[in-house]
């Protein structure tokens, strides 16, 4: 079994070293000034002053920051990958564990932090590591709910790599219930897709899951 752990990165350097790609959805993107146009009416319509000091650049800050943290809408998976696999003999399970998750709940545009843990079992190719870490903050860099985005995971690690298996848990607190609503500061969300040997093989699905909970004690 291969465990590793993936170093944390700042936004920057994320985005200094992020493949660029064709916009999925084929719709041209909206310039940042036409956000900012839509956040400075925001502002005003809650009662704010746009024009004064503290917020005069709030709306194109928030522009480009909305356009940041949806950037896996103008991603692909091709790209992403890169062709990064490369044949091995190795047939032992590869973990990665830890990654951070950052995304947003599309209810209510507020953030979901947390982490996912993904693990896979080899059938002939080993993909590169950085490219789980890549895989989880395409599909977290869009407007999500815990549930579709693991199993989006799962499924793209096992549509590049075609893996015995593929097992994805996520462990996330969601702003939209700590912030707002209920306000419980203390609860957490925990998701878990298995596909092929982790689904099927309860060894498989257990030495998973014992791995992981190591790292949470």
């Amino acid at each position: 079994m291969n465990e590793n752990k993936e170093p944390s990165m700042n936004a920057d350097a994320r985005m200094a070293d992020e493949p660029t790609a064709t916009p999925a959805s084929g719709q041209p993107l909206a310039a940042p000034e036409q956000l900012a146009e839509h956040y400075r009416e925001i502002l005003a319509r809650l009662g704010e002053n746009p024009q004064r000091e503290g917020l005069r650049d709030t709306p194109m800050r928030a522009a480009k920051a909305m356009q940041y943290l949806t950037r896996g809408y103008q991603q692909d998976l091709d790209t992403i990958v890169n062709d990064a696999l490369f044949s091995s003999d190795n047939d032992e399970m590869v973990l990665l564990r830890d990654i951070e998750l950052y995304s947003l709940c599309e209810h209510h545009l507020l953030p979901i932090i947390g982490k996912v843990h993904v693990a896979y079992l080899p059938d002939g190719k080993v993909i590169g590591l950085s490219k789980i870490a890549r895989i989880v903050d395409m599909f977290a860099a869009r407007l999500q709910i815990q549930e579709s985005l693991t199993r989006e995971i799962a499924e793209a690690l096992m549509q590049v790599t075609g893996a015995k298996g593929v097992g994805v848990v996520v462990d996330a607190k969601h702003m939209c219930m700590t912030m707002r609503g209920v306000e419980k500061q203390h609860s957490s969300m925990a998701t878990s897709v298995m596909l092929g040997a982790f689904r099927e093989d309860g060894r498989t699905r257990r030495e998973f899951l014992n791995l992981i909970r190591g790292s949470r004690d």
